[in-house]
Formats: C-alpha cells, sequence, structure tokens
C-alpha cells in the first residue's frame, strides 16, 4: 500500500505569509507594546497550522483492490477507481516538477466519468509504478480466483478426464473475458455473466 500527498513546494507561501505575519506581529510589540501585536503573531501560527493539516489530509492512497483520492480538513472529498476499471496510467512534470519531483498523473477509467486528474503529486512516477504493480498482482489474484472455479467446475462436472480435455480451453476463454473487461469492451456485469456460461457450459 502508499499513502502518497501533494508536493511540499504547495506549503513554501503560506510558510512565507505566516512567518511575516509572526514576524510583523513581533515588531508591532517591540515597538508599541500592544495585544494586536500578538494577536497578529497567533494568526500568523494559525494560519500554518490550517494550512499544514489541510495539506496532510489531502493524500492518495493505493491499495490492493482501489486508488483513493481523499481531501478536506472541515469538509470531505473521497473518489475511488478499482484497480480493475483502470485502463491506463500516465503522467508528466514541468522544469520545475522534474526540479522538485512533482507533477500531474492522469488515470483513465472505463467508468462513465472517465478520466481522473492529480495535480502537483509527490513523486507521481512513484505513484505511476504502484498502480501498475497493484494491477499486475490484482490481475494475478483474479486469474488464481479463475482457475480455482475453473477446477472446482471440472470436478464437479466430469472427473479427471474431462478436466483434462476442457480445463486448456476454458482458461483461454477466461483470459480472454478478462482482458475484455479490462479494457472496457465488457462491463462487470457482462463479464460475471460470460464467465458463469462458461464455467456451467
Amino acid at each position: 500500500m502508499l499513502v502518497t500527498y501533494t508536493s511540499w513546494t504547495a506549503l513554501v507561501l503560506p510558510f512565507l505569509v505566516s512567518l511575516a505575519l509572526v514576524v510583523v506581529g513581533i515588531v508591532i510589540v517591540l515597538r508599541v507594546p500592544s495585544v494586536w501585536g500578538w494577536l497578529v503573531s497567533v494568526l500568523g501560527v494559525v494560519y500554518w497550522l490550517m494550512r499544514y493539516a489541510t495539506w496532510k489530509v489531502n493524500i492518495w492512497v493505493v491499495t490492493n483492490f482501489r486508488v483513493v483520492d481523499e481531501a478536506g480538513l472541515l469538509t470531505h472529498y473521497a473518489k475511488e477507481s478499482p484497480l480493475d476499471k483502470i485502463n491506463n496510467i500516465s503522467y508528466d512534470q514541468t522544469v520545475a516538477g522534474r526540479l522538485f519531483n512533482y507533477g500531474h498523473v492522469e488515470i483513465q477509467t472505463a467508468a462513465e466519468a472517465g478520466a481522473t486528474d492529480y495535480y502537483n503529486v509527490n513523486h507521481p512516477k512513484r505513484l505511476k509504478d504502484t498502480i501498475t504493480a497493484a494491477q499486475a498482482e490484482y490481475k494475478n489474484w483474479q486469474f488464481s480466483n479463475q482457475a480455482t472455479q475453473m477446477a472446482a467446475a471440472m470436478d464437479a462436472r466430469g472427473g479427471a478426464a474431462a478436466k483434462a480435455a476442457g480445463a486448456p480451453a476454458i482458461a483461454h476463454e477466461l483470459e480472454r473475458l478478462f482482458e475484455l473487461k479490462m479494457k472496457g469492451a465488457l462491463s462487470e456485469e457482462e463479464y460475471n455473466r460470460a464467465k458463469a456460461r462458461l464455467l456451467n457450459h
């Protein structure tokens, strides 16, 4: 599993603004002792803490089954992209992005929403590679499950001879159906129906 954030560069400007407010507040206190100076300094600190906390909860998580995009400190936003619905992943970086290692990641899915864009991602290549690796592991897991189902179906319907004769063809057809689903040519429901017909044939 991978948890990643937006680039740390997003915190530079808030930090400078916060630092400026603190310095101005201290100068006010030193020149004209007043509660307003302390208020300005406290405002700078609170502003920094709010921006940092907001940055900390804006995350992308790659699990064994999906990619999760979550954001929001006071409000909350979450979007999930199942690994088996992702058709393509790409990323690009500006000159500054290459220098500080952040960029834009685009995920093309088979869902109606189409593409999902993640901006200012820290280590975008790592996110892309992790999703690709998770997809491969997920695909292997699905193939393993399909093989188990196929073996069980063969055992139930004809014993060793039937299994030996029909297993390769069924395995090939299951793989073809799975590839069609991954490309978006078959929906999850169509895929499950076709697989059930094949195994019960």
